[in-house]
């Protein structure tokens, strides 16, 4: 798996985020915003908020303007994250702003794909299964609990907790080669 990354001579300054994520699901309301809550939360314990740029969005436009799902909240708040995002629809600037843009599931990676302006923007896409563990959850994508019972927004956030802590040590650990041009 390639990760496109931002190293010290690409970076603009000596201050500038050396990894800049952006989260997708189809309305930004479940998925994607809890992927964004779990990251700040694992960069935050490792002293690391100063070097992430983390945001969410969604490939629909169902929901813009909107909190996430009031269970998914409910959920995060359980286990101490405050979702205050509002959501928004991926738009070809973020193709330029993030250096990762991780879908959740088969369809949030086709919809990326072809909203991607160009090739280069295209190699920036990934799929949240990359970080999950298959043997241990059996899930290789992260599903949608919008139509599920609280157990599916549970699911949801252990399927990202353990799958954000492996991105977070692969950023971060240089256990895979991080080239933004690749």
């Amino acid at each position: 798996m390639e990760i496109p990354s931002t190293n010290a001579s690409e970076r603009q300054s000596a201050d500038a985020p050396a990894y800049k994520i952006l989260f997708v699901c189809l309305g930004n309301i479940c998925r994607s915003p809890a992927a964004e809550g779990v990251m700040r939360r694992i960069v935050e314990e490792n002293g690391a908020a100063n070097r992430f740029v983390i945001d969410s969005a969604g490939t629909g436009r169902y929901h813009i303007g909107d909190l996430p799902d009031s269970r998914m909240r409910s959920a995060a708040r359980r286990r101490g994250m405050n979702l205050i995002h509002r959501c928004r629809q991926v738009t070809e600037a973020d193709f330029d702003n993030f250096d990762m843009i991780i879908g959740m599931d088969a369809s949030n990676i086709a919809n990326l794909r072809r909203l991607a302006p160009t090739v280069e923007a295209e190699r920036k896409i990934h799929s949240m299964g990359e970080w999950l563990d298959t043997a241990a959850g059996g899930y290789d994508y992260v599903p949608d609990p919008y139509y599920e019972g609280a157990e599916g927004f549970e699911l949801v956030l252990d399927l990202l907790d353990s799958g954000c802590r492996r991105l977070y040590q692969d950023l971060t650990t240089g256990n895979h080669h991080l080239n933004k041009n690749s």
